[in-house]
Order: structure tokens, then C-alpha cells, then sequence
């Protein structure tokens, strides 16, 4: 009963973190298009943040609550995810170009950004002063956005208006959504915390796997549904652009907050982790220099890799020994599923 208790605590809050997102990025985009923010600068800050916006709140609830190791392993587990896995399955469904800018630029400041982090937690924990150092290379990367928007104004001409955003509504329902969904966010991120982490004590896995597997996976959704969709509709510069501003913001922003609310433990496990969150980024920069594409071949490559990847954390998941009940319950729930699934059939 513990363990189905826990498991709908998780799926809603994964229903609240997604849901809460998609509110609070529809809704500051609206604000900032009412303020005549340029598209561009729309794009690459509030519609990353709001897809990161799941990641910060659980990383920031983790660290609250005593689990601080969830948000190294959330972190760099989503950053995986968010190349090999939806970056991936994108490429898999259509050729995915890239911007220059984002080739030359904000590609290796993500893979760079990775190996600071990694320098960061070989003594051990992120600290404070490290939290620092993320978030005023945060505000430095901001600056850099808004200085090449003024030296391309024509990008400006795109912020053009919903044609009743000159109604006084307009900017209520924005507020109004934006309030809304960083309230799902934040209830949604208590809710996941609380489920995974008595699904992890339940079964014996470490807060690291959780937070590398189930807990990136699921704060990770909003960038699946946003790059998926893009590359659905041929707009493959949005989702390559959401991934990589995704996981810039995952590093600077999550776990700088994090960090500066308290010292966050790092494994030495975590190493081999950020590796291969380096290594997908190095596919994703040679995949754009070689064949000026994310494509069908690079897809399947980060697929595969990533089922490398995930029987590595198979290999090294149980730290400690489950409960005496997770066997017996988990064997009743798959027989309970037998039994209903025969039941159809017949």
C-alpha cells in the first residue's frame, strides 16, 4: 500500500510539474509580449527557464527537505536525457538543423559549463561560493543575450501582439496563468520529492538513481513535449534551441539556487554521470560540425547510448537493501496485473 501511496504522489506531481510549466511559460510569454520583449529573447530565457522550472522546484524542494543529492542527479540526469533521449527520438523523426549561434556558441558554453560543474563536486559537495559562481555566470549569460539582441534590433519587429493584447484582459490572464503555474510547480515538486524519494527507501535505490532516472525523466517532460511537437511541425531550431538553453539553465540556475540554500553533497559516482552528459554534448557539437544536422543516424546513436547508459545504472542502482515487503508487494501488484490483463483476454 506504502509503495502505490508513493507512486500516485509521483505521478501527480509530474501531472502538476507539467501542467504547472506550460501555465507559467504561456503566461510570462504573454507578459513579455505585452512588454514588446523581443521573440528571440522570449525564447531563449522564459521558455527555457519555464521548461527548467520543474527541474529548480524539485532541485530546490530536494534540498529543503534533506535530500540534497537528488539535485545533482536530477540535473545531470535530465541533461542527458534532454540530448540523448529527446533530442534523439527528435532526430529520429525529422533532420533537425541548428543556428549557427547555437553551434558556435551556446554548444560549447553548455559542455563547458558541464566539466566546471564536474571541478566543482570533486571535493565532494557544490557550496556555497560555487552556487555563487553559477548564478553570476547565469546573470553574465542574460547580459550576452540582450547585447546581441540590440545588435540584431530587427529581432525586435518579431515580439508582434496577439490581436487582443491590446485588451486590459490580456495582461490579467497572463499574470493570472503565470501565478497559477508557478503555484502547480511549486506543489507539483513536493509531491514528486515526497513519492520518489518513499519509492527509493521502499525498493532500497539511492537517491541518486532515483534522481538520475525516474525524477529527471519526469521533470524533463516539458522539454519532450515541446521538442517532439517542434520537430513534429519541422520547427527544429525551437527544439534544438529548448534543449540546450535547457540544460545551460539546469547547471547555472538549478543547482547555483540550490547550492546557495544549502551545501549539496556530491558523490563521487557522479563523476561517470557527468562524463556522459559531456560526451552526449560532444556527439550533439560533432553531429552539428559534421553533418550540419541533428539526423536520423545521430538519433539512433543517442539512443543507443543512452540504453548504454541506463544498464550502467542498473549495474550500480541498489546502494541499499529494500524493505522486507518491496518484494512481496511488487510480486502481489504484477500478479494483480496478470490476473486483470487475462481477465480482458478471456
Amino acid at each position: 500500500m506504502d509503495f502505490l501511496i508513493n507512486l500516485f504522489w509521483l505521478v501527480l506531481g509530474f501531472v502538476l510539474l507539467s501542467k504547472g510549466a506550460d501555465w507559467f511559460v504561456d503566461g510570462a510569454a504573454g507578459i513579455a509580449t505585452k512588454l514588446k520583449i523581443p521573440q528571440i529573447v522570449i525564447g531563449l530565457t522564459i521558455v527555457a527557464m519555464g521548461t527548467s522550472a520543474p527541474e529548480a522546484a524539485v532541485s530546490i524542494s530536494s534540498a529543503l527537505k534533506g535530500s540534497a543529492e537528488i539535485t545533482i542527479g536530477n540535473v545531470v540526469g535530465s541533461n542527458i536525457i534532454n540530448v540523448l533521449i529527446i533530442l534523439g527520438v527528435s532526430g529520429v523523426i525529422t533532420a533537425l538543423a541548428v543556428q549557427k549561434s547555437t553551434k558556435w556558441v551556446d554548444i560549447p558554453v553548455t559542455i563547458g559549463l558541464t566539466v566546471l560543474l564536474l571541478l566543482m563536486g570533486l571535493d565532494g559537495n557544490i557550496t556555497l561560493i560555487d552556487g555563487i559562481i553559477l548564478l553570476v555566470c547565469f546573470v553574465a549569460y542574460l547580459t550576452y543575450l540582450f547585447v546581441m539582441t540590440k545588435k540584431h534590433p530587427e529581432q525586435a519587429e518579431e515580439a508582434a501582439l496577439p490581436a487582443d493584447s491590446n485588451k486590459k484582459h490580456f495582461l490579467l490572464k497572463a499574470i493570472l496563468m503565470s501565478v497559477v503555474g508557478l503555484a502547480a510547480i511549486v506543489l507539483g515538486s513536493n509531491c514528486a520529492v515526497d513519492g520518489a524519494t518513499g519509492i527509493a527507501t521502499f525498493f532500497g535505490v539511492s537517491d541518486r538513481i532515483i534522481g538520475l532516472t525516474v525524477i529527471a525523466l519526469g521533470t524533463s517532460l516539458p522539454e519532450l513535449f515541446t521538442s517532439v511537437t517542434a520537430a513534429l511541425k519541422k520547427n527544429s531550431d525551437i527544439a534544438i534551441g529548448n534543449i540546450v538553453g535547457s540544460n545551460l539553465f539546469n547547471i547555472l540556475m538549478v543547482v547555483g539556487l540550490s547550492s546557495v540554500i544549502t551545501t549539496v553533497p556530491f558523490d563521487s559516482k557522479f563523476i561517470v554521470d557527468i562524463l556522459f552528459a559531456i560526451g552526449a554534448m560532444l556527439i550533439l557539437f560533432l553531429s552539428c560540425i559534421v553533418f550540419k544536422k541533428v539526423g536520423r543516424i545521430t538519433g539512433i546513436v543517442m539512443l543507443v547510448l543512452y540504453a548504454v547508459y541506463f544498464v550502467y545504472l542498473l549495474m550500480t542502482g541498489s546502494e541499499t537493501e529494500p524493505t522486507p515487503e518491496a518484494g512481496e508487494q511488487l510480486s502481489s501488484a504484477a500478479s494483480s496485473i496478470a490476473s486483470a490483463l487475462t481477465s480482458m483476454v478471456g
